[in-house]
């Protein structure tokens, strides 16, 4: 039964964020925002609500003396290396993936600045309240930033497809409150599984919720990509990593403070910065191609089966 309810859980995380991203794009065409904009901020922070959703959820049952902090953890890095690594490779076996040398160092540093600060405020094993805010603080920066240099990014020539406002409007409100009723069955059913199989909360949350939580980036970057729409499907990638490597730890440690486990600090987040350091080098050189596609979909994969022999 624990495994329906993930199963559950899962999809209706995918649909419920499905449904806030369309209303969401529309809403934001209609305020003349570019497409990397879209792609940053609002389809990444869209795309990031099962996270999000997931880290409030879990924090509150930290705050009910629950154990749920290896979930926040695991699966907001297994997340981030999901996006680099699964889902940016798969996009660059589709359509060559470029940005100018300027983003690339701007948000290479925004990736690898939040890693820092993510290893910074875990180093003691233990994220407290006040941690959280800096995290979530150090996020509205990096927006503020975007948004300040939002008209320097070269926009894309058609616009995306959407409905009136309206409609839009509701589609962004029950995607949410669809998001909301699937994270309680996710962080349930994650926790039961982990109980059944007898493997830790961080290994599911890694590899089960981390990735499974990652499939509507999987879908608007693959979509964007095959549409040739490079800014928008980098954009999104960029901006969620972002965003899951400093939110959901931020906002479940100011709920109720979070545990931070040394191997998570030292392998994920390790992997994290060596595997960001590595796509943002491609950028940087010539963008992400099909070679370099099946480069960091082939690191991921040997990330993952080394997760599947440890948890044995």
């Amino acid at each position: 039964m624990e495994f329906v309810a993930l199963l559950a859980g899962l999809a209706g995380l995918w649909l419920g964020t499905k449904a806030t991203i369309t209303g969401a794009v529309s809403v934001a065409e209609r305020l003349g925002i570019s497409e990397f904009v879209i792609g940053v901020v609002v389809l990444s922070v869209g795309s990031d609500l099962p996270e999000l959703a997931i880290a409030v959820d879990a924090g509150i049952k930290n705050l009910n003396a629950g154990q749920a902090s290896d979930i926040v953890v695991g699966s907001a890095l297994g997340s981030t290396l999901g996006q680099i690594g699964f889902v940016l490779g798969i996009a660059g076996l589709v359509h060559h993936l470029h940005l100018p040398r300027e983003v690339v160092i701007e948000q290479g540093i925004a990736l690898l600045g939040s890693a820092l600060l993510l290893a910074v405020v875990g180093w003691s094993g233990y994220v407290t309240s006040l941690e959280g805010w800096v995290l979530i603080a150090a996020y509205l920066g990096y927006l503020y930033f975007i948004a300040k240099g939002a008209t320097e990014i070269p926009l894309e020539e058609e616009p995306l497809p959407g409905n009136g406002f309206g409609m839009s409007a509701f589609r962004l409100m029950m995607g949410l409150a669809i998001v909301g009723f699937s994270a309680e069955l996710t962080v349930n059913g994650a926790t039961e599984v982990a109980e059944t199989l007898g493997v830790e909360q961080a290994f599911v949350a890694i590899v089960i919720i981390g990735l499974g939580s990652s499939l509507p980036e999987l879908s608007i970057s693959l979509g964007a990509a095959m549409e040739k729409r490079v800014m928008l499907s980098v954009g999104n990638l960029l901006g969620s990593n972002v965003f899951d490597t400093l939110v959901p730890v931020g906002v479940a440690a100011a709920i109720a403070g979070l545990d931070f486990k040394e191997d998570l600090l030292q392998q994920e987040l390790g992997f994290l910065f060596v595997l960001t350091v590595i796509v943002m080098g491609f950028f940087y050189k010539q963008g992400i191609r099909k070679r370099e596609g099946m480069f960091v979909l082939g690191f991921y994969l040997a990330y993952v089966m080394t997760e599947l022999l440890a948890a044995k």
